[in-house]
C-alpha cells in the first residue's frame, strides 16, 4: 500500500505549497540549508538534548548513538543530518529505503565508512525487509554478515566496520518494524514549526537570496507556508520573482500579497484542490459525513492521494475531521469558505 501512495504522489502535478522536494529544487534548497545546530530555527524539544549527545560523544571520542528523525515532509529531517554530521566532524552518505536493493549495495556503503561518519537513510520505512536484518548487526556490533558460496558449502564471513552512526529519516514511523526502531538510540519527532519560527526562517533566507523583505510581507509569506520551511522557501522564492518583474524587487506587502493571490495559495496556506476538497464536502454532501470513495468520485481525485496528501494538512488546521461514518467539514472549514450560515452541529442533522 505504501509503494502505491509513494508511486501516486510522485506522478502528482506540482503543487506550490507541497511539502516534498520538486525536481531541480534540491540545489537551490541546499544554499538555504543551515549548517549548525545554532543556525537551526525552531524545533526546541530537539536541538537541546540532541546538543548534550552530541557534546558527550565528542568528550567521549566516540560516535554518537544512532538517531532516528521522524515527521512530516519539509520539515528538517535532513539538515538535521547533515548538522550532526558536521557537528561530529565526521563525513556524510546519503542515501534512501527503496535504492538499497540488494545486501550487497548496504555492504559496499557500510564497508567504506571511516570512523564517525554517518550514515543518512532517508524513507528509511521503505527499505527492503532482508535488507533490514542485515542493518541490524551493523547498528549493534558494528560488523556485517555475508554468505559465501551456496548450497551446503555454503559459510558465513563476518566483516568489521568501522564505528559510524546511523540517522533513519520517515514520515510513517509507523510502518517501521519494531527490531529496527528498539536499535535507535535516540527518536525525535520533529512537529510542524510555530509561525514566528518560519518568520525567521524567511527572514535569514531572504538575506541569503540577497532580497530586500519587509516585515509585512515577511508575515504574510509565514502565514501561508502551512507551518513548514520548504514550502516557506519555495513562496518565498516564487514572491521574490514576481517582485523582481513587477515591483522593482522589493518584496513588500503588496507585492507579495499580489504574488501568493496569483499562485492561489489563500491566508491559511490552501489551494486550489484543498478548496475543492472542502467545498465538495459542503455543498454536495451537506458538510459530511461522507465516505472516502465517494468524495473521491465527487472531485476526481484518487483516494489514495486524498488520504496521503491533502488530508493530513486540512485536519491540523482544524478544518476537516475523520469519524467513524466518514470525512466532516468543521466549523473552521465554513468559516474560512464564508459559508458559516449554513454551518449545523452534526446532532442537528441526526
Amino acid at each position: 500500500m505504501d509503494e502505491e501512495i509513494y508511486q501516486l504522489d510522485e506522478n502528482l502535478a506540482p503543487r506550490i505549497v507541497s511539502a516534498k522536494t520538486e525536481d531541480g529544487e534540491e540545489k537551490i534548497e541546499v544554499t538555504l540549508r543551515p549548517q549548525t545546530l545554532v543556525d537551526f530555527v525552531g524545533q526546541n524539544q530537539i536541538k537541546e538534548p540532541l546538543n548534550i549527545s552530541i557534546e558527550a560523544a565528542q568528550k567521549r571520542n566516540e560516535p554518537i548513538e544512532h538517531i532516528l528523525l521522524y515527521g512530516n515532509p519539509g520539515l528538517g529531517k535532513t539538515t538535521l543530518a547533515n548538522i550532526i554530521a558536521r557537528e561530529m566532524g565526521g563525513n556524510i552518505k546519503v542515501t534512501a529505503g527503496p535504492a538499497l536493493e540488494r545486501v550487497g549495495d548496504l555492504a559496499a556503503i557500510l564497508s567504506n565508512l571511516e570512523e564517525g561518519d554517518v550514515l543518512f537513510i532517508d524513507e528509511i520505512h521503505r527499505m527492503n525487509k532482508t535488507i533490514e536484518e542485515v542493518l541490524y548487526a551493523a547498528m549493534e556490533d558494528f560488523a556485517v554478515d555475508i554468505i559465501i558460496g551456496k548450497g551446503p558449502a555454503a559459510r558465513t564471513m563476518r566483516m568489521p566496520l568501522n564505528k559510524f552512526t546511523l540517522i533513519g529519516a520517515t514520515t510513517k514511523i509507523s510502518l517501521l518494524s519494531s527490531p529496527l526502531r528498539d536499535r535507535f538510540g535516540h527518536v525525535f519527532h520533529l512537529n510542524f514549526y510555530e509561525p514566528e519560527d518560519i518568520e525567521k526562517i524567511v527572514n535569514r533566507n531572504a538575506k541569503i537570496l540577497s532580497a530586500e523583505i519587509e516585515p509585512e510581507a515577511v508575515s504574510l509569506i509565514a502565514a501561508r507556508s502551512r507551518r513548514t520551511p520548504r514550502v516557506a522557501n519555495r513562496l518565498l522564492k516564487r514572491v521574490r520573482d514576481f517582485a523582481e518583474v513587477r515591483f522593482g524587487g522589493r518584496i513588500h506587502k503588496q507585492a507579495a500579497q499580489s504574488a501568493l493571490d496569483m499562485l492561489n495559495v489563500d491566508q491559511h496556506g490552501l489551494d486550489e484542490v484543498d478548496r475543492k476538497i472542502l467545498h465538495a464536502i459542503i455543498h454536495k454532501f451537506s458538510g459530511g459525513p461522507v465516505g472516502l470513495n465517494t468524495l473521491s468520485a465527487a472531485i476526481a481525485e484518487e483516494m489514495d492521494t486524498i488520504e496521503s496528501v491533502y488530508e493530513p494538512y486540512l485536519m491540523q488546521i482544524g478544518m476537516l475531521e475523520r469519524t467513524p461514518r466518514g470525512r466532516k467539514a468543521t466549523r473552521e472549514a465554513y468559516k474560512h469558505l464564508n459559508v458559516e450560515n449554513k454551518y449545523r452541529p452534526q446532532e442537528e442533522l441526526l
